[in-house]
């Protein structure tokens, strides 16, 4: 297998902030970009309304159970576009390819392969000011720092000039001697000195951006709640190629996560360290160097006992770790993106109603051992749980976050459904962290999922800090559990992801005690929720959930409940 370009799968820019620009932001998007009236609408004259059935679905939601705590950092966002303060997020990731290089002393960056190579760099995308954002705001800050090794040395230069190299592919409108690398032919022209672009950044110096940080602080709450050890290196011959035309190694990726991550422990021992931020499914198992090879000859795998890579880098640091005493990960930090044809990210992505069903049934993925996924991969993946056996075989005790995710047409209800199912599995999976990418759009069905668990009813109703164990076998819906400590409240998240019916819903109720109950559910449009009907006889409640919808059911108990 050759190297896997996944911009040519899932569109997939990378902004670090939100204050790079609009245009450039829409420019980067373009490919995906969709209207956000693309929810199904009415059907043209003539044309007969589709028929909508109602069937019946069982759920029980058993308060009685063990469960588990849900961490509130399950539900943050990207840095860039979007409405992160709206959406209810509980923190914000400073992240994408750029931030591989980012310069914290000139605040200046690289925009990589998604924008020509070149240098950028705008007083309203700073570090500070990020950071200064969140605490305003009171969102937890993820920020990456760069370990590639090279940092955008001004805001100006890029990579291939076209003075330089001759006619290539495509090059900047507004700076038209800019290349984007690839000769008229078709094939990546090797790459000049990185100096051409970057300065060296060392261990040494990322230490010290840490140490500032913690310094600026004066006794104020942490600016930075998670630092992230750079962005999907097993790319990183492809987004900096210019600079790093080599593919990152196994070795190589050991190495510079020891000496990053012990710099930046020096400069805060209380931090919490994640990584490796890598891309996919591919860079769970494999190096860039075994891709380049083909997976099938796995040249760099087969050197290091044919071992995956996560694991092989888990066992690694642990080993590190007891030997040296010196701690370097806290957190399992990878990314997910579903490989199928046509599922794009952020507002792109096709909507036709297969590809709509297909991005539902994708979310499996991230747990499902039954199901095949429906790309390229076509293998079960069930991602979360084989990410946390990894884990228990290899560095027990880890977190685990999925560092960047999204499952596309943001703008259309599948795609509000999907991020609906993975805010609930990451609840129920127990993960320590979630990043979308970057910030659903306002209004848009996959903001209003967002709401559904921060504040399904604009006055600060969201899911809670306990998992409520479920049981149901209802096809083509989930539900999700939430209460509590003292089972006194309880908040569930109903999804129906049938297009054309609905779900006359009784929910048993064991051990919750019930003696409110209130409903909102969320159809697609702009508008948000509206109240459902819903009737509660204490032990079940009764309601009919719409077709493609998402429904927030809020209980509350006379008194505490036993456990």
């Amino acid at each position: 297998m050759g190297a896997i370009d996944r911009g040519a799968v899932t569109p997939n820019p990378r902004i670090i902030g939100a204050g790079i620009g609009a245009v450039l932001v829409a420019l980067l998007m373009g490919a995906g970009i969709r209207s956000a009236r693309s929810a199904p609408q009415a059907s043209s004259r003539g044309t007969p309304e589709p028929t909508t059935t109602t069937r019946t679905g069982s759920f029980v939601l058993d308060c009685r159970a063990q469960g588990h705590a849900i961490s509130p950092l399950i539900y943050g966002v990207g840095g860039a576009g979007g409405s992160p303060w709206t959406t209810g997020a509980t923190a914000r990731r400073w992240g994408g390819n750029p931030t591989s290089r980012y310069n914290w002393q000139l605040n200046t960056w690289n925009l990589t392969k998604d924008w020509f190579f070149r240098n950028a760099g705008d007083s309203k995308s700073s570090y500070e000011l990020f950071l200064d954002e969140n605490r305003q705001y009171g969102v937890k800050t993820a920020l990456t720092v760069p370990m590639l090794g090279w940092v955008a040395k001004d805001a100006t230069s890029y990579s291939f000039p076209v003075s330089a190299f001759g006619p290539q592919q495509a090059t900047g409108w507004d700076v038209p001697d800019s290349g984007n690398g690839i000769g008229r032919d078709g094939k990546p022209i090797a790459p000049g000195p990185p100096t051409r672009t970057s300065v060296p950044s060392s261990p040494e110096i990322i230490e010290q951006w840490v140490r500032q940080i913690r310094e600026k602080e004066h006794g104020r709450t942490r600016s930075v709640d998670a630092y992230i050890l750079d962005n999907e290196p097993m790319l990183w011959n492809s987004t900096h190629r210019d600079v790093h035309p080599a593919a990152t190694t196994y070795d190589e990726l050991l190495e510079k996560t020891i000496a990053y991550a012990t710099a930046v422990r020096r400069a805060d021992p209380e931090a919490t360290i994640a990584g490796p931020a890598e891309w996919g499914w591919l860079a769970y198992h494999y190096s860039a160097k075994d891709v380049e090879a083909g997976v099938g000859l796995r040249p760099d795998r087969r050197l290091h006992g044919d071992e995956p890579l996560i694991p092989w880098y888990l066992r690694n640091i642990r080993e590190y770790e007891q030997k040296t005493g010196n701690r370097i990960l806290d957190v399992l930090d990878v990314h997910f993106y579903p490989m199928a044809q046509g599922m794009g990210t952020g507002t792109g992505g096709q909507t036709d109603a297969a590809s709509a069903a297909l991005r539902i049934r994708s979310t499996r993925s991230l747990w499902d051992p039954s199901y095949i996924d429906e790309s390229w991969i076509h293998e079960p993946m069930r991602v979360l749980p084989l990410l946390r056996e990894w884990i228990a075989r290899n560095h027990p005790g880890l977190g685990l976050s999925i560092g960047e995710w999204n499952f596309g047409a943001e703008s259309h209800m599948s795609g509000g459904l999907a991020a609906a199912e993975a805010l609930g599995r990451f609840g129920t999976e127990g993960l320590t962290s979630a990043y979308y990418w970057t910030s659903p759009a306002e209004r848009s069905p996959a903001f209003w999922a967002f709401r559904a668990f921060r504040n399904f009813d604009g006055i600060g109703g969201h899911f809670l800090d306990w998992s409520v164990p479920v049981k149901s076998n209802v096809m083509l819906a989930s539900l999700f559990g939430s209460r509590e400590v003292d089972r006194r409240h309880v908040v569930a998240v109903l999804l129906n992801f049938a297009a054309l019916s609905s779900i006359s819903a009784r929910v048993g109720l064991e051990g919750c005690g019930v003696a409110t109950a209130r409903a909102f559910t969320y159809e697609g449009g702009e508008a948000g929720f509206r109240k459902l009907d819903v009737s509660s006889s204490g032990q079940e409640l009764q309601t009919v959930v719409p077709p493609y919808s998402i429904t927030v059911i809020d209980l509350t108990a006379d008194q505490p409940q036993p456990g």
